[in-house]
């Protein structure tokens, strides 16, 4: 049982890094999801720059794997399933930065649909007044 909580933690982890990569895009059709992913992306952004934060799933998942006799995560999390098993190290600055630029892009397309609803909605307010 453990084996297989500790597998459901994983896909969980790596769900989560999607959300964090990707979730500022779904608050483009969703506008009050960005709230619940700025606290995603800044809490990755801390676990990834400050190593002695913990990453509550990577300690989940090393729980589970105690449970069958196996040590931690050797490195944690990313560098255990990602750096240099999907992503090559030598590619690990770039898609730091696309990481970045996503984040950005998706944020900026967030504050201009919310900009554009703000708008409109003071456009529909007015001709019913009027």
């Amino acid at each position: 049982m453990a084996g297989f909580l500790a597998s459901v933690t994983t896909v969980v982890h790596f769900l989560a890094l999607l959300y964090i990569g990707l979730g500022g895009f779904l608050a483009w059709r969703w506008p009050r999801s960005i709230f619940v992913h700025v606290l995603f992306a800044g809490w990755g952004a801390l676990v990834v720059s400050i190593d002695a934060l913990p990453c509550p799933l990577t300690a989940v998942e090393d729980y589970f794997r105690g449970l069958q006799g196996l040590g931690p995560l050797p490195g944690g999390f990313n560098e255990y399933y990602i750096y240099g098993e999907l992503i090559p190290e030598s590619l690990l600055p770039v898609v730091g930065i696309g990481a970045v630029l996503a984040l950005l892009v998706s944020y900026i397309g967030v504050y201009v649909r919310w900009r554009s609803r703000a708008h409109q909605d003071d456009t529909n307010h007015q001709v019913r007044l009027g």
